[in-house]
């Protein structure tokens, strides 16, 4: 008997029974069949519960793509846990930050990475546990119970998992928020199965099907790649690149027909020599708008490629796609609705934009997030009442008021115009100004600091600070960089450090008025 399909690892198993021999994953020289996948997450998902996880327990996996990355998920999500997967580039401190904050009681990660991560775990007062994907025995200085990987044979058939329904949390997905901490974005099952089944839909995904997943996994858009690959039994190649020729190299070695980037990256991919018999069936875009000359360059490299331009958001994973056969005539759109889902186009007070009249982006459907993890002020700001309710209904349905300012055409296409607050957004990464201002105060160099965005022709927007140091001459840009460098993870970096004596302009509100340092920093710039 099928299964239904509600809960997120449903999909995996259900493709398992149905074609066990089929591959579902690679990394580097392994291979991982339907069946083999299948018997890792259950035998995941039985040493969570001899562990004695309670049923919602947060469950951290923190390591480099890799087989045992995607079975700790599934494994979590099928005991009855919640996975919270981890950027691996994150410094050990955003990532004790992310422990504590949803109480993580389990940490998944490699030996080398726990080792990097013993200053900071006595943070992280909820852990109880770290598996091991790599390596047999504990290190010697951990101060906490290490668990070894289990082997497929050590899976418990009386191991219950815990019920779950798909209302049920099933991940939370770590962003940055304007306040200067990320954001734990908390995901159902529901939303989860939802979004896959969306998008397989309009990419027409089949079973014969081969992604290249290059993005990191704690990306809705990158762990999308499993979803929705595990739903109609495709195959998925786990990827840590180097450099975007690794990417050709790779699409062409694997026989890769599906490849997911965001707009920095496909800048890159679109400067290389392409095959004439590459086996690309089709590419997507999201994280950003995709230049108007890289989408042409595209077209023409990759001539029987079908490039799907789309638009989505952490808190309602996908928003819009513009199908390929629009992508010649508007290819500076983002498309429209994905199925199962209305796009508003609002003005302040919720009443609908006219045509080319720019408003707020608002999402509304079964991809709405539940919220922000223990954080009401922030969900309340985020998600609120769809516009245009029937006042008589008792409970409101909440959507997603995306802060993006958008406009609609004649023909109901929409295109992207800018965000409404200060985040910046570098090579896909939403980035908030204060985690970087927070990182070089922690410095002690700085007396004060502004970080914010200037436009980039490869990355969107790149990040430029300015500030003042705590003592004039007493330190140089270079040298600022370099503690950037050492304390922030790479996409996160500035590229342009100014520093000035103090204090920094402020705005009528008392703050730092970082418009207009970023006007000023322009001006010069353009001088």
């Amino acid at each position: 008997m099928a299964l239904m399909n509600h809960l997120i690892h449903d999909s995996l198993f259900e493709t398992a029974a149905r074609t066990p021999a089929a591959a579902a994953l690679a990394y580097g020289d392994r291979r991982c069949s339907y069946a083999q996948l299948a018997a890792q997450v259950r035998a995941v998902a039985a040493l969570l519960l001899r562990a004695k996880l309670e049923p919602g327990a947060r469950v951290a996996v923190y390591m480099e793509k890799r087989i045992e990355n995607v079975a700790a998920m599934f494994g979590a999500a099928a005991a009855g846990c919640v996975f919270v997967p981890v950027n691996p580039l994150l410094k050990p401190e955003q990532v004790a930050y992310i422990l504590a904050d949803c109480n993580v009681r389990l940490l998944a990660t490699t030996a080398e990475r726990l080792a990097q991560l013993a200053p900071v775990l006595a943070r992280c007062p909820d852990l109880r546990a770290v598996l091991l994907a790599d390596g047999d025995a504990a290190p010697a200085s951990a101060a906490l119970p290490v668990l070894a990987w289990p082997a497929e044979a050590g899976t418990d058939a009386d191991a219950i998992p815990h019920r779950r329904i798909d209302t049920d949390v099933a991940s939370i997905l770590y962003t940055s928020g304007s306040t200067g901490q990320p954001k734990g974005v908390v995901l159902s099952h529901r939303n989860m199965v939802a979004g896959a089944q969306s998008v397989a839909h309009y990419l027409d995904l089949r079973a014969d099907d081969r992604l290249l997943a290059v993005l990191p996994l704690s990306f809705d858009y990158g762990l999308s790649q499993l979803t929705t690959a595990f739903l109609r039994g495709a195959s998925v190649v786990l990827m840590n690149y180097l450099f975007p020729k690794d990417i050709v190299a790779m699409v062409a070695r694997e026989r890769i027909t599906g490849l997911a980037a965001v707009p920095p990256l496909w800048i890159a991919l679109a400067r290389l020599a392409w095959p004439a018999d590459c086996t690309l069936r089709f590419i997507t875009n999201s994280g950003g708008a995709m230049p108007v000359p890289t989408v042409q360059t595209l077209r023409e490299i990759l001539p029987d490629t079908h490039i799907f331009l789309m638009y989505g958001l952490t808190e309602a994973f996908r928003s819009t796609y513009l199908p390929p056969e629009e992508v010649a005539r508007r290819p500076d759109s983002i498309g429209r609705a994905i199925p199962n889902a209305e796009i508003l186009v609002v003005r302040p007070d919720g009443t609908p934009c006219d045509a080319d009249e720019p408003g707020e982006l608002v999402h509304r459907g079964a991809l709405v997030a539940l919220g922000y993890w223990n954080d009401p002020a922030r969900t309340a700001q985020r998600f609120r009442p769809a516009p245009g309710q029937d006042p008589g209904l008792p409970v409101p349905e909440l959507a997603v008021w995306s802060g993006d300012t958008v406009r609609r055409d004649a023909d109901g296409y929409l295109y992207f115009i800018g965000r409404s607050d200060d985040m910046i957004k570098v090579s896909g990464y939403r980035i908030s100004p204060t985690e970087i201002e927070s990182v070089l105060h922690a410095t002690g160099l700085v007396a004060e600091v502004a970080a914010f965005g200037i436009d980039h022709p490869q990355l969107g927007q790149a990040i430029a600070v300015i500030a003042a140091p705590v003592e004039e001459g007493a330190i140089d840009a270079a040298a600022l960089l370099a503690e950037c460098k050492r304390r922030l993870p790479a996409y996160m970096v500035p590229a342009h450090i100014d520093l000035i004596a103090g204090p920094l302009p402020r705005n009528p509100n008392g703050k730092i008025d970082r418009n207009l340092l970023r006007q000023t920093l322009q001006t010069n710039d353009a001088s």
